[in-house]
């Protein structure tokens, strides 16, 4: 079992920069593939980005402006988000999985912190 807390999120101007965190519990963080996904209203979730060991993902929505990084030291993982878009306003989930499962299917994921808003206004 691994519990995850996500903070960082808040509200900003489009064309700005914001770093989510997910603190996970548990002494076995770093056999877990970390995922970022999205949820805006109306809309279903959606894959943000992956780490497992150290290979990153992303979606190509996402691909030069996010960054996905872990500090398995600090059990917690991050996405820094850059250029930030009034499209990119969503609740942000962090979630985990074993390290050889996939990652891209909000439905295959076992693990999942409660979500922090990120509003990007225009």
């Amino acid at each position: 079992q691994v519990q995850l807390v996500e903070s960082g999120g808040g509200l900003l101007q489009a064309g700005g920069s914001l770093r989510l965190s997910c603190a996970a519990s548990g002494r076995t963080f770093s056999s877990y593939a970390m995922v970022w996904f999205r949820q805006a209203p109306g809309k279903e979730r959606e894959f943000v980005a992956a780490i497992r060991r150290t290979a990153e993902y992303y979606a190509d929505s996402v691909k030069g402006r996010f960054t996905v990084s872990r500090d398995n030291a600090k059990n917690t993982v991050y996405l820094q988000m850059n250029s930030l878009k009034p499209e990119d306003t969503a609740v942000y989930y962090c979630a985990a999985t074993d390290l050889d499962r996939p990652v891209s299917d909000p439905r295959g994921l076992p693990y999942w912190g409660q979500g922090t808003q990120v509003t990007v206004s225009s």
